[in-house]
């Protein structure tokens, strides 16, 4: 799956982002807990260049609990700090403050023993569109602050926004790569909704989805769909998915572009199950 989408926007994101880490003391890494490799912009580390680093995997409600847990310890070791949250519920978001408090402590210490008057420590949150960044930044804060959505990447500009008085948010847009070149990782992103529909064929990506889910966990499809054989074929899976959810269209055919749908919406909300598709170390 050949995915292109580079709008000169998010060029232009890239090079605010350069000029504005000197303004910075942390930054924060959302990723989803599903895809913890696939949803990282690949020049993350050149972007994000020695600035301490918090890496935030949200919808951790959606992902495999062992496989967080995983994840997390990977990141560490790699070291960042780490924390697994659910923005939207709120769970994991009370730590938040007190990590980047602790990565911004030696640069608070240095300003103070230079004579320069204290300040919050200021953080720069940096994501791919649609990893939930901008409900993220919302809930931390408390308020809704930052413009949010549904579709892949809504945020726009820049600001500043006030933690509790505890810590300062920059948001900026979330950044996406000028090709996906990792058919895997491009699959990942577009069936967890972190690309525009526009750009993919969404069929081909259900079908896919759902051979994995057939391959890895059968019972999770027979049950929600109440199927009692599992085809090999995506085209036939979808087809019986429709056939038992009764999704048919004139001349008494299967319409299984419904079932492709009703297959990514289901999977995104969590109704299949918990999934990590990013195997740790991946």
């Amino acid at each position: 799956m050949d995915i292109h989408w580079y709008p000169g926007h998010m060029a232009k994101t890239k090079r605010l982002i350069k000029e504005d880490l000197k303004l910075v003391d942390v930054v924060i890494e959302v990723l989803d807990a599903r895809i913890p490799a696939s949803s990282r912009n690949p020049e993350i580390n050149e972007i994000g260049g020695q600035k301490p680093r918090l890496v935030v995997l949200n919808k951790s409600d959606l992902a495999a609990p062992e496989k967080t847990r995983r994840w997390l310890e990977i990141f560490r070791v790699a070291g960042f700090s780490a924390a697994a949250v659910d923005a939207l519920e709120g769970r994991g978001m009370r730590e938040i403050p007190a990590l980047v408090q602790e990565l911004a402590a030696s640069r608070m210490a240095a300003l103070a023993s230079s004579g320069r008057r204290g300040r919050a420590p200021r953080c720069m949150v940096l994501g791919i569109p649609n990893v939930g960044k901008s409900l993220f930044i919302n809930k931390l804060v408390g308020r809704s602050s930052a413009r949010t959505g549904d579709k892949p990447g809504v945020t726009r500009g820049r600001q500043w926004i006030r933690v509790a008085g505890s810590i300062d948010l920059m948001d900026t847009p979330g950044i996406l790569w000028p090709k996906l070149e990792d058919k895997e990782a491009a699959f990942h992103l577009a069936a967890t909704g972190a690309i525009k529909e526009e750009v993919y064929d969404f069929y081909a990506v259900a079908g896919k989805l759902a051979h994995w889910l057939a391959e890895n966990y059968p019972g999770a499809l027979r049950e929600r769909y109440k199927l009692d054989t599992l085809p090999v074929d995506q085209d036939e899976l979808l087809e019986a998915i429709g056939a038992k959810r009764g999704y048919y269209v004139s001349g008494g055919m299967v319409d299984t572009l419904n079932s492709a749908r009703i297959v990514l919406k289901e999977f995104r909300e969590g109704k299949l199950g918990r999934y990590t598709l990013d195997e740790p170390g991946q």
